[in-house]
């Protein structure tokens, strides 16, 4: 289950309604889906993709999603530090940033500007779908030790492509 943390009121939820709430109120889709499909702990990228199409197909037809992709990180993968230095980086994107977690877990950090300059965490984990919109500041933090497989959606075919802001802010918070 999700976790909201929002640093500058001292604030923790837990709960899925209030979660829902906070979400709709910045436009950002959270849901909860079925991730109680049995992989083999090596499963291919096609297995995890053929395992949740079921959810998948519907979701992207929907969105006009045009391609999924799993990424997987973990304390053996290669490059790890420039990976983690990539995504810590408060950064946008030109298209919504969407996440189904199959396995592990990570904290997505928002920095929505208008809601007295707010920052909140939100520690996604297995079963969590997080859609942050296009244009939204944010970062994600892989946790320590890292461990994440997550199914990405895109409806630009080029893929994970962000802007970043240099704004500095993401070198102030951790979970």
């Amino acid at each position: 289950m999700a976790t909201l943390r929002i640093p500058g009121k001292n604030m923790t939820l837990h709960d899925h309604s209030a979660l829902r709430q906070f979400f709709d109120m910045q436009d950002i889709v959270h849901e909860r889906w079925s991730a109680d499909r049995d992989l083999p702990s090596r499963a291919t990228d096609e297995q995890v993709l053929a395992a949740y199409d079921y959810l998948l197909k519907p979701f992207m037809n929907k969105g006009g999603y045009q391609t999924a992709d799993v990424i997987r990180v973990d304390g053996h993968t290669p490059n790890l530090e420039g990976i983690r230095e990539k995504f810590t980086r408060e950064h946008t994107h030109s298209e919504d940033e969407v996440r189904i977690f199959v396995e592990g877990q990570g904290f997505f950090w928002f920095h929505m500007e208008g809601l007295d300059d707010d920052v909140f965490a939100l520690l996604c984990e297995r079963g969590d779908l997080i859609s942050v919109p296009a244009n939204t500041k944010h970062w994600f933090d892989l946790g320590d030790p890292p461990k994440v497989c997550a199914i990405r959606l895109f409806t630009d075919q080029a893929g994970w492509i962000p802007q970043y802001t240099n704004s500095g802010i993401d070198q102030r918070y951790r979970w």
